[in-house]
């Protein structure tokens, strides 16, 4: 699974994931992408099962670019605890992905696979995604 090797804070505030993504919302590296169109998190968990769909279907033809890490820590306190005594421990690691982003991109592959593979993956996502193509602005 992915996660950060070091953190200067080992447990992290909720925060807000409201409004747009500034940086990473246009396919500079291979040829089709896909843009998340709404608000949420990505666990290392979905970004994995994501990797081995492609991985699997690609066999080895084509590259992925997975242009986004789980550096947020969650903290779940454990069942039929009381209230109080701390912040629970790290239960897993999510990237927090805001609208205009691009998720994943895929080259070297027809674009019909590209975009039948990003259904899969759409899938795989707990928010609305869009195929995109590089260099077309949407």
């Amino acid at each position: 699974m992915l996660a950060p090797k070091r953190v200067k804070h080992r447990k992290f505030q909720r925060g807000k994931k409201r409004g747009k993504s500034v940086a990473g919302s246009y396919v500079p590296f291979v040829e089709f992408g896909i843009k998340a169109m709404g608000v949420g998190t990505v666990s290392a968990q979905q970004i994995e099962a994501c990797r081995v769909l492609v991985a699997r279907r690609l066999k080895k033809g084509g590259k992925l670019w997975i242009r986004i890490f789980p550096d947020k820590s969650i903290t779940k306190k454990p069942q039929e605890t009381r209230m109080g005594k701390g912040k629970g421990d790290v239960d897993k690691w999510v990237a927090t992905i805001r609208r205009g982003r691009i998720v994943f991109e895929l080259g070297g592959i027809p674009e019909s696979l590209a975009r039948g593979l990003f259904r899969q993956i759409a899938y795989k996502l707990a928010f609305r995604t869009k195929f995109v193509k590089r260099g077309h602005v949407s």
